[in-house]
């Protein structure tokens, strides 16, 4: 079995460091690169892409709102112009950084409130995203969760004829429908690597996940994605990728699955 893994890069600015960029290399085959509007800037960008490229591992987008005060985790009223138009700016820088170093996109995914902001009442938003990707490049793949919101970006990016792939947040506790947990809630973040690696691993194998109230679920990710600003980050993905290749899955870049 082939499984990729990736983390959330590129989140610092000017003199302000998060992250452990650096040390996750080792442990990923594809990285989501912050594009300046909830962290990142253009020194980071180039520095981050110059990272992945020494350490082979692939390169996608990680677009938020702009908002680095709240670190693109709270949601703003976007109009789906304005929606699309962020998206767009934001992939296209990442581009043209990543054209000029020699490498090229592979995915595009959205960062905190920007990529969980879709439901049913507001199609035109998810319409809007996926025009973004179809619009900066057909070939680009989208990383998409669980769930409804996920689910309805799915069927908009199928009829824009684009590849998707679905992510499983190894970090992250889910509710009953698949959802994330809100990080208003206690334990919402998993930050125990053990923990991670055993819910990940049994997700892989057993296609199976326990949410928050105790209960089992479907659930299967192509993706296993780490968040790079939690304290354990390095630790998480070093624990999980040893017990997946334990087990005999190889790990790969995003490209690679579909």
């Amino acid at each position: 079995m082939k499984i990729d893994m990736s983390a959330d890069v590129g989140e610092s600015f000017g003199r302000w460091k998060l992250g452990y960029d650096e040390e996750l290399m080792e442990y990923i085959s594809s990285a989501n690169l912050a594009c300046g509007f909830h962290g990142g800037d253009p020194m980071v960008m180039r520095h981050t892409v110059k990272l992945c490229k020494k350490h082979g591992v692939k390169i996608g987008t990680h677009v938020g709102f702009p908002d680095l005060m709240g670190f693109g985790r709270r949601l703003m009223a976007l109009t789906p112009e304005e929606y699309l138009n962020y998206s767009l700016y934001q992939g296209g820088a990442l581009q043209a950084i990543a054209r000029a170093e020699g490498e090229e996109l592979q995915h595009f995914t959205w960062h905190g409130s920007a990529g969980t902001s879709f439901n049913s009442d507001n199609e035109e938003i998810a319409r809007a995203g996926i025009a973004a990707v179809a619009q900066l490049d057909r070939n680009l793949i989208v990383p998409l969760i669980y769930g409804p919101k996920g689910d309805l970006m799915a069927r908009e990016a199928a009829q824009a004829g684009l590849r998707v792939v679905r992510k499983f947040f190894a970090d992250r506790a889910l509710e009953a429908n698949g959802m994330l947990v809100s990080r208003k809630k206690a334990g919402s973040v998993i930050t125990d690597a053990e923990e991670c690696a055993a819910r990940t691993l049994r997700m892989v194998q057993e296609r199976k996940v326990k949410t928050v109230e105790g209960k089992d679920i479907d659930c299967f990710g192509q993706t296993i994605m780490v968040h790079g600003d939690t304290p354990t980050a390095v630790k998480v993905a070093q624990t999980i990728r040893k017990r997946l290749e334990a087990a005999g899955v190889k790990i790969v870049p995003m490209k690679e699955l579909i």
